[in-house]
């Protein structure tokens, strides 16, 4: 049978078999409600203990900072509009809030939702590299802000937003700042206080865990209201029995991020990136190269379509993306690339390699080998000429 080659772990990544290893007794063994007062309660819920202490040394927080949810998705609505439905039940009634035009659609459309709810939003710009307009951020802050979104690392061109400068503008208006730090668990250094960020998500699934487990950094002091209700889960902030062995999976997870992983990446991603910008003519590559994901790699290639591109990769053994999983059942463009001032025609025709620890250099040589043939024949089909 064919190698199958997985190079799209910016979606998901793989359980990594020791994180499954520790999760399988919480399914049929250990598997006591953790709110239960009986030994099999105790069980579970010094369990999630061990989980949340795993987060909160790898944030550098305290244990009672972190909250699980079923997602990073939940996690990001529940930092932002908890924290709205906090000012508006202390009477505020003018809010003013930012982001930048190339978040996640689980920040995006949570912003979109308040907005028709009138909440005042603003959606700062960013440059052809999709690095944010810091500057525009600090023109955009007014009295009523009280918010900054912004994602750590981008999920379709793996650009590294500068979070730290960006914080401090935060902490100087007395703003809170909230980071969707998905991408970036992998790689980068995601110590809370160093970062000076006062909400964090992450996810379970992005990092060799599980998928229905995320979680949520509060800043100790920081008041948000829940959004669901139900019992005392969580502190009372996000009610539901936990989903105990994906959380136990979350925190294995989190625990055996290495930096040798990281570097082995990067220098594969770079061999990547320098190959098919050498092989195949008129590529480009979206985003800055220099602050970048060591496992990001996305190109757009003149007279092909990018869902093609994937098809035929596809039929080689090769798993890619055009870029976002949650949006690439859709049929529009990204709005990552439109915002990086591309055209429809360009962002239509991207690919996004996301490499990860299972990848080899066999990996990297077979793509080098199979995408210029590839491309190649998408342009005769297409009637594209590089003349």
């Amino acid at each position: 049978m064919r190698k199958r080659i997985y190079l799209d772990n910016a979606a998901t990544t793989p359980v990594d078999l020791r994180v499954l290893k520790e999760m399988m007794p919480y399914f049929n063994e250990k598997y006591g409600n953790p709110s239960s007062a009986h030994f099999l309660g105790r069980e579970t819920s010094k369990a999630l203990d061990l989980a949340r202490k795993r987060v909160a040394d790898f944030l550098d927080c305290s244990s009672l900072e972190v909250f699980f949810t079923g997602s990073a998705t939940e996690a990001n609505n529940l930092a932002i509009l908890g924290l709205i439905r906090s000012f508006q039940k202390r009477g505020k009634k003018k809010i003013h809030i930012i982001t930048s035009k190339i978040e996640h659609p689980a920040v995006l459309k949570v912003f979109h939702f308040l907005e028709k709810e009138g909440i005042k939003t603003t959606y700062v710009s960013v440059n052809k590299e999709g690095l944010v307009n810091v500057p525009e951020i600090e023109k955009s802050i007014t009295k009523d802000t009280i918010l900054i979104s912004i994602m750590y690392a981008n999920n379709e061109i793996g650009v590294i937003q500068p979070i730290k400068k960006i914080s401090k503008i935060a902490k100087k208006n007395k703003i809170y700042f909230h980071t969707d730090a998905v991408q970036a668990i992998n790689y980068l250094d995601c110590n809370v206080k160093k970062l000076g960020v006062d909400f964090l998500t992450l996810s379970g699934h992005k990092i060799y865990g599980p998928k229905g487990a995320g979680a949520l950094f509060v800043r100790d002091g920081i008041k948000i209201e829940p959004l669901i209700f139900g019992g005392g889960h969580e502190r009372g902030l996000r009610p539901g029995t936990e989903n105990v062995p994906s959380i136990v999976g979350l925190g294995s997870a989190i625990s055996k991020i290495k930096e040798k992983d990281k570097k082995k990446v990067l220098k594969l991603r770079d061999k990547l990136i320098i190959g098919i910008l050498k092989s195949v003519p008129r590529v480009y590559l979206n985003g800055s190269f220099k602050e970048r994901l060591p496992n990001n790699a996305n190109f757009s290639f003149d007279g092909v379509e990018g869902e093609s591109i994937i098809l035929s990769l596809d039929q080689k053994g090769i798993a890619a993306s055009t870029g976002s999983a949650c949006s690439s059942k859709g049929l529009k463009a990204s709005h990552v690339l439109l915002a990086l001032g591309h055209s429809q025609k360009k962002a239509d025709s991207s690919l996004r390699l996301s490499l990860g620890r299972y990848n080899t250099e066999r990996d990297i040589e077979k793509v080098l080998k199979v995408l210029p043939g590839i491309i190649s024949k998408l342009r005769k089909i297409s009637g594209y000429s590089l003349i």
